[in-house]
């Protein structure tokens, strides 16, 4: 009996630490905080695909070239296999839990793995071992970085004024965009200021240590958040009302598969830009610098505009002027040889895309229970990333070298996008415009 009432009496204080529905609670800060998983998942991505190469030499060097950059692009997919199960596990304990004891656990994990990464010896080092641990690592970070975006965007929708969901939601895409910023700026100067030879040696090592610096900072702001949901009691299944449609989960799986695509052919450009439209590296780091600046911006845009007008208008509207214009703006970029006129189309579809994806993340996430949010959303995203997201580049560069097309991008995406507007057109209006619906969604 004592212990039972210990625990009741723990439940209790944790749920007077917990934000009310709607409540503003979370300052800037906090929304920071939460935000910056998500900025250190892209930060990692596009480092490591930026230093694909070097990364190669450094683990595989009986295979240097091609196979040594295959390698390493393999290892790098291989932790994509692991993000479902990261969104289901990680999820669920969101659910269960609370969402910030989740987002310490994905971020904490996270953080190791990359240093690991950035740590593990070079195969000359310690041999078969070297390529073995960063394997290891490449699976852990894939386990963390599925259950990030479930619980962070659950608790953004929970934490915030019910009139600013689309803004707080924003914030997810806008640090992620300011992390492709970063990873252009590191990998600018470092191949500017570094030769070859050191950049295989260790330059490459010093972008990874860059983004672990900002774990510390990153775990302090998120233990210092309050809570949004008291944790399930054991005794205290989630309610049947909570379940979720299989309507719904397609509708949302169409609309992050074509997020996913539309912004990894985006984040594409850098090697687009070196390949196809043949600038030179540093021009192709200057691009991402663009592209990620731009979409900062237009991520927070769309957040205001989706509370302002709703969510449906927004991405529909966007959807359709992204599905027209992408093509001819890649058909513009390779029509001359304007480095100005390429970066002017990056900006367009840097704008446009932000206005479509924003909204379809807080539709989905608005339209689950409260009970199921954390789980629910993590397994979808991390599916649709697994998925898309593991195969887009490797799928346009095949779609190029097969059709002999550079335009196979743009098809690529135009096609994912009629898809997740068709499913956006299917979706109901989330957007809360009573005080009723306020509480609704929680």
């Amino acid at each position: 009996m004592s212990q039972n009432l210990a625990a009741q009496r723990s439940l209790n204080a944790i749920a007077k630490t917990t934000v009310p529905a709607g409540a503003p609670a979370v300052g800037l800060g906090g929304i920071l905080a939460v935000g910056v998983g998500n900025a250190l998942e892209f930060y990692d991505f596009l480092t490591f695909s930026f230093f694909s190469i070097q990364i190669g030499h450094c683990f595989f060097p009986d295979a240097r070239g091609s196979r040594g950059l295959l390698y390493a692009l393999a290892t790098f997919g291989v932790g994509f296999a692991m993000r479902p199960l990261g969104g289901f596990l990680i999820g669920r304990f969101g659910d269960r839990a609370g969402r910030k004891p989740a987002m310490l656990l994905s971020f904490s994990l996270m953080g190791f793995a990359i240093l690991g990464v950035a740590l593990t010896p070079s195969y000359a080092q310690i041999g078969i071992a070297a390529p073995l641990l960063l394997v290891a690592f490449r699976l852990i970070q894939g386990f963390a970085l599925g259950g990030e975006v479930g619980p962070s965007t659950a608790y953004l929708v929970e934490a915030a004024p019910a009139h600013r969901r689309g803004l707080y939601v924003s914030v997810q895409n806008c640090t992620a965009d300011l992390a492709v910023l970063a990873a252009g700026v590191v990998g600018y100067v470092l191949s500017r200021q570094l030769t070859p030879a050191e950049l295989d040696a260790w330059g490459w090592r010093v972008a990874f240590l860059l983004g672990v610096a900002v774990v510390p900072f990153g775990l302090w702001m998120r233990r210092n958040l309050p809570e949004t949901v008291a944790p399930r009691q054991p005794d205290r299944p989630a309610a049947k009302a909570s379940r979720v449609s299989v309507r719904a989960i397609v509708l949302g799986v169409c609309m992050l598969g074509a997020a996913t695509i539309s912004g990894y052919v985006l984040d594409y450009l850098t090697t687009y830009a070196q390949d196809s439209l043949k600038m030179s590296t540093r021009l192709a780091f200057v691009a991402t610098m663009v592209v990620g600046l731009v979409q900062a911006g237009a991520d927070l845009l769309a957040g205001l505009l989706s509370d302002q007008f709703g969510r449906r208008p927004v991405m529909l509207v966007a959807v359709a002027v992204l599905t027209l214009l992408t093509v001819p703006m890649f058909l513009a970029m390779n029509r001359t040889a304007s480095v100005q006129l390429a970066f002017t189309a990056m900006g367009i579809l840097a704008v446009l895309n932000p206005m479509a994806t924003v909204p379809m993340l807080v539709t989905i996430t608005e339209s689950l229970p409260r009970a199921v949010r954390s789980g629910t959303l993590a397994t979808m995203y991390a599916c649709s990333i697994a998925v898309f997201g593991g195969s887009t580049q490797f799928v346009v560069q095949w779609l190029k070298d097969v059709s002999g097309s550079v335009l196979a991008p743009a098809w690529y995406m135009t096609a994912a996008l009629i898809v997740g507007g068709t499913a956006a057109m299917l979706s109901r209006e989330t957007r809360p415009r009573t005080p009723t619906q306020f509480a609704d969604l929680g």
